[in-house]
């Protein structure tokens, strides 16, 4: 009775540990994986030079800049990955030439404005992803993120109407929700999916 009693953690704290050990070294290959995404989206040109560079670069990161935890609890969708990935191709050329248009129109003088999105999932994470997938974006800056309140602040080029930030705000949810479809977990998923909550709260 005793024997077995003092058996019991020895036998089960290897598996905890090992189980922690594992789901620490998915969240670093998940960070690398990301980071080396977004320095071929800074380049602008997917090949193996930019993959190779992407890949020492986010090593050092993690190695000499350890990032904060982050739990990552979703789970990978390939062919949600690629719709986001073909959607934001879409985008990021729509706004280039969105914004070429302005720059070269005589005469024109944009108006921008500093609205609010509150995001649906407010972890870390996706506070993250979603902040620099909608930053890439020409025309968009991320100005703050809080935390606390899991809510982006950004500035919008060429705003002329209240119906105008209306749009750069179901954008940014748009963006988020297809982030989440790629990777969140079925919690998140079905926050971002709920009529009830499409819409961002404005500042």
């Amino acid at each position: 009775m005793t024997g077995a009693s003092g058996a019991g953690p020895d036998a089960s704290g290897p598996g905890v540990s090992g189980r922690g050990r594992l789901g620490r070294w998915r969240d670093q290959v998940v960070a690398l994986g990301w980071l080396m995404l977004v320095w071929n989206l800074l380049w602008g040109d997917v090949n193996w030079a930019n993959l190779v560079g992407g890949l020492l670069v986010g090593g050092a990161v993690l190695v000499f800049y350890p990032l904060p935890a982050v739990s990552f609890g979703g789970r990978l969708r390939p062919g949600a990955l690629l719709v986001f990935a073909g959607r934001f191709v879409v985008e990021l050329v729509t706004a280039s030439l969105h914004v070429a248009r302005i720059a070269v129109q005589p005469g024109y003088r944009p108006r921008g404005a500093i609205i609010g999105v509150r995001l649906r999932v407010s972890s870390d994470l996706n506070l993250a992803l979603t902040a620099e997938a909608v930053s890439l974006v020409p025309g968009t800056l991320i100005l703050e993120v809080d935390r606390d309140a899991g809510t982006l602040y950004l500035h919008v080029l060429d705003t002329h109407r209240p119906a105008d930030l209306d749009v750069a705000r179901e954008r940014t949810l748009t963006v988020e929700r297809r982030i989440i479809r790629a990777v969140g977990s079925a919690a998140e998923l079905r926050l971002v999916e709920t009529g009830s909550s499409e819409k961002g709260n404005r500042p």
